[in-house]
């Protein structure tokens, strides 16, 4: 019979080594059979060490058996299967992997092949780095997400996570509150002392909620000098004290301030879920009516009327 087929089997085996993305192959349970390509060195290491090891020799046992699973799902399937992954320091164990100093990020194109290789079904494998795309992702969420001056939670994401919180307290009546606070003669600050003192208020507000405020509590900036602060299973009564500790140190805070020539303080109402809400719009406006009786309480105080 005429083979129509002009490449050798030593060109073909060159075109697998000249692969810039690596292509494993790999057991049902687990086992480097086969490694081939990989020559991008900007995004992979030599693997050649790993053939003949299981994936259990090599990963930390959540992450091998995670592949594991994932090999025999494409066995399964018997179709092309598609996955994502990250590796980090932590993950791997037993050989060198070179300087994974961050998190690399992998697509794997798993493909179940037609018959055994050392007498058992095995899979090719192909590994293809994404982490500069996930580092891409991170940064266009970050951008959707967070309030660029202050590093907070954005108008649109507090919205999202309140209405989160919500839905949780309709289901469950977990006790939740919400502080609305924003900074006393704002605009007087920008006037006498200039935009740029503006904005160092502003980040000052931001670092010191970062570093007063509870790790489950989540603040953001509404807009302007207008901040929010969502407090999880939280009452009013147990707020209270958790705001007006916000207050003293923004106050003392804002004394250190070198570009400010006056005292600058501010004004918070609070707010709590209640079961005759309809939406979550609904506590932000008792958090802002609050805020108002603050303010024409005489500012530098925090408000929460039952």
């Amino acid at each position: 019979m005429r083979d129509d087929n002009p490449l050798s089997n030593d060109q073909l085996g060159a075109i697998l080594k000249a692969m810039p993305d690596p292509v494993f192959i790999l057991s049902r349970s687990g086992r480097y059979l086969g490694i081939f390509g990989g020559i991008d060195e900007r995004h992979y290491h030599d693997g050649s060490s790993l053939v003949g090891k299981f994936v259990h020799d090599v990963l930390e046992e959540e992450k091998a058996d995670w592949f594991v699973h994932e090999i025999q799902t494409a066995l399964q399937k018997g179709s092309l299967h598609v996955v994502e992954y990250g590796l980090a320091a932590s993950d791997v164990q037993g050989v060198a992997v070179g300087s994974l100093s961050q998190r690399l990020w992998f697509e794997g194109r798993i493909q179940a092949l037609e018959f055994p290789v050392a007498g058992e079904d095995a899979v090719v494998w192909v590994a293809s780095n994404i982490t500069a795309r996930k580092e891409l992702e991170v940064k266009l969420r970050m951008l959707s997400e967070v309030d660029a001056l202050s590093g907070l939670l954005n108008r649109r994401k507090l919205m999202q996570v309140l209405a989160e919180h919500f839905e949780m307290f309709e289901r469950y009546a977990t006790p939740t509150s919400v502080l609305v606070f924003d900074i006393d003669h704002f605009k007087r600050v920008n006037d006498e002392y200039g935009h740029q003192a503006g904005d160092q208020v502003i980040r000052t507000t931001a670092d010191v909620c970062r570093r007063e405020l509870r790790v489950t509590d989540a603040p953001a900036r509404l807009g302007g000098d207008e901040f929010v602060v969502l407090m999880p299973h939280t009452t009013r009564q147990l707020a209270l004290p958790i705001a007006e500790r916000l207050r003293t140190r923004l106050t003392e805070a804002m004394r250190q301030l070198g570009c400010i020539g006056h005292s600058v303080t501010i004004s918070g109402g609070l707010a709590e879920f209640d079961l005759g809400d309809s939406s979550a719009e609904d506590v932000l406006k008792r958090g802002d009516d609050a805020l108002y009786q603050a303010k024409r309480g005489g500012r530098n105080r925090i408000m929460a009327p039952a």
